[in-house]
């Protein structure tokens, strides 16, 4: 791709749009400009647009109502899905093959059938696809994850990955919400996937799990609250634990390693600040407690710092962070974590496949959970 700047479009102008990905294409105004905005709704378009415009420098785009027009006017190098996720799949396919390469909020999409649609319309060079994994790139993510991988923490043993958050009745009065067809599934899919996606980042490959879910308050197809017992490849094991419950709302990740613990705690992002490091009882190395301490960078957790690397690899015609297995890998964990807790026995990883039923829907067509039009 020639040194131009790159011609991105949004697709959805509401709230995730202008809070993440309007500061994303501002930080890096420099090298994309934002040439069209998609929305069903005039109102919120021209208001999306009215916004752009008090931004300097970020480009001035063209509103449209109908993605295909968009797509074929404007010929965009890259598409971002800021819509709800059951639109997700037939967007970024169209997208892919129109040739543009696309960036989409979580999940990608409702299940890992509907994942290797869209991973087969890539090409090899690009256009690829990549997901939204914004608490991966902050500088505590990053520092904690090269300490990990060098060994500098000792192996790691134990960890616990916490999203328990809040969301009240009106929240699920809204359509699509809490709905297997328009959102996928519950906490698991829809809010604890951001915690499950760093886990991973952290850990590594999965190779076994447990669960449980339950109704317990909300009048909804999906669960409100899910539990998993995890084992992963380097024989650490693990808890995870999503929900729309807890009045006290936090995202927690803590990995116990064999010299000290990291722990990471937060609600929608974090800095450096949220990161802490407790060696180990009678480790008194002061160098190498410091060193875990001292990260070499301070940027906090931000679709901007994703976007960089986004930009990237369009540049060099790469695949970009946040897509091909290694995204998978979180949409299959979530599958895994559904049919472990609907069937009650464990679930190894690479299992579900074509012809299992999780494979194309995340209820698995289980008669306790799926919504009656699919049984």
């Amino acid at each position: 791709m020639a040194e131009r700047r790159i011609k991105a479009a949004v697709i959805g102008t509401g709230a995730i749009v202008t809070v993440g990905h309007l500061p994303a294409l501002a930080a890096h105004s420099a090298e994309a400009e934002l040439v069209a905005a998609v929305d069903i709704d005039p109102a919120r378009l021209t208001a999306f647009r009215e916004q752009v415009a008090a931004v300097e420098g970020i480009g001035a785009p063209t509103g449209y109502t109908d993605l295909a027009a968009m797509l074929a006017t404007e010929r965009p190098d890259l598409v971002i899905l800021g819509t709800p996720p059951a639109l997700h799949r037939a967007q970024a396919l169209a997208a892919l093959r129109a040739g543009a390469w696309v960036w989409s909020e979580k999940p990608l999409c409702l299940s890992l059938a509907e994942y290797d649609e869209i991973a087969a319309a890539e090409r090899e060079g690009g256009p690829y696809m990549a997901v939204v994994a914004q608490h991966r790139y902050g500088s505590g993510t990053v520092h904690a994850r090269g300490l990990l991988a060098s060994g500098d923490l000792g192996a790691p043993r134990v960890a616990h990955c916490q999203t328990t958050w809040h969301r009240d009745r009106a929240y699920y009065a809204v359509p699509w919400r809490g709905r297997w067809a328009t959102e996928g599934g519950g906490p698991t899919m829809g809010h604890g996937i951001h915690q499950t996606d760093l886990l991973l980042h952290l850990l590594g490959d999965w190779t076994e799990i447990r669960a449980m879910a339950a109704r317990l308050v909300h009048d909804i197809e999906s669960e409100d609250v899910s539990t998993a017992l995890v084992r992963f490849a380097n024989g650490a094991v693990a808890t995870v634990v999503n929900s729309v419950l807890s009045s006290d709302e936090v995202s927690r990740i803590r990995i116990d390693c064999a010299d000290a613990t990291v722990e990471l705690t937060h609600l929608y992002g974090h800095r450096n600040e949220d990161w802490t490091y407790t060696p180990r009882p009678g480790l008194a190395d002061e160098a190498r407690i410091t060193r875990w301490r001292t990260p070499t960078a301070d940027r906090p957790s931000s679709h901007a710092a994703q976007l960089e690397g986004v930009l990237a690899a369009m540049r060099t015609g790469t695949r970009p962070p946040g897509g091909g297995a290694d995204a998978r890998r979180t949409l299959e964990f979530n599958a895994a974590l559904y049919k472990a807790a609907f069937t009650g026995r464990p679930v190894r990883a690479g299992e579900i496949a074509e012809g299992d039923p999780f494979y194309s829907a995340m209820h698995g067509n289980h008669p306790d959970w799926a919504p009656k039009e699919a049984q």
